[in-house]
């Protein structure tokens, strides 16, 4: 089974790894890249909390951060570990892997937090915890021809509306509600949604497919 992987290049190698090593053909197709922005440093003093929810926003936070770090706040155990890989401890994973885990979780009171992200980052973090914002990255998409598959791998909402874009009718599976929101929203057909917003999540999600379709 053939199966299309859409993160960018300098992610995927891990998902395709994983996916490999459970036989599936697995191809890269990236659909979208991320470019930092750079405007200064990241004064993270002052704050109780920084809340990160990528690994692209702790790369930027472990790049270009200024002043001591409070605690830390990681979306995810993913992101937790592009943290701790750069020297950042990090002080809280919530349950749930999602910015609705963050806002039900996060340990009261809140006092003063960052949350480091995209540029088009979902808002319920700042709406919820009176979160100030900082864009370090943004999202661009990328139109490659799309290749032939029996499956995509959609792990982020900006990714599975670039995928969209291309015209592809291959089935999807997600990492989780929001990118499967995203997927619908443009038509996408989506098939399994990952239980755990991971690697694992993925390639456990795409097994139980395919195991599904051959019975």
């Amino acid at each position: 089974m053939r199966v299309i992987v859409t993160r960018p290049q300098a992610q995927a190698e891990p998902l395709i790894t994983a996916l490999r090593e459970q036989g599936f053909e697995a191809v890269s197709c990236p659909v979208i890249e991320t470019e930092s922005i750079d405007d200064g440093p990241i004064e993270v003093s002052g704050y109780d909390w920084v809340i990160v929810t990528s690994a692209n926003g702790a790369a930027e936070l472990a790049a270009r951060r200024r002043g001591e770090l409070p605690r830390i706040a990681a979306v995810g155990e993913t992101t937790a570990a592009a943290l701790s890989a750069r020297g950042i401890p990090v002080d809280f994973v919530p349950s749930l892997a999602s910015q609705e885990g963050l806002v039900a979780e996060l340990p009261r009171p809140v006092g003063r937090a960052l949350f480091v992200g995209a540029e088009r980052a979902r808002r319920l973090l700042v709406d919820e915890l009176a979160a100030d914002f900082r864009a370090v990255y943004r999202t661009v998409d990328l139109s490659p021809s799309p290749p032939d598959g029996d499956l995509v791998v959609l792990a982020s909402p900006s990714a599975a509306q670039a995928w969209a874009k291309l015209g592809s009718t291959v089935p999807a599976i997600t990492i989780g509600p929001q990118t499967t929101a995203a997927a619908v929203a443009v038509g996408v057909t989506v098939v399994a949604e990952a239980g755990t917003q991971d690697v694992a999540g993925l390639v456990d999600s795409a097994a139980g497919w395919r195991a599904s379709s051959r019975s």
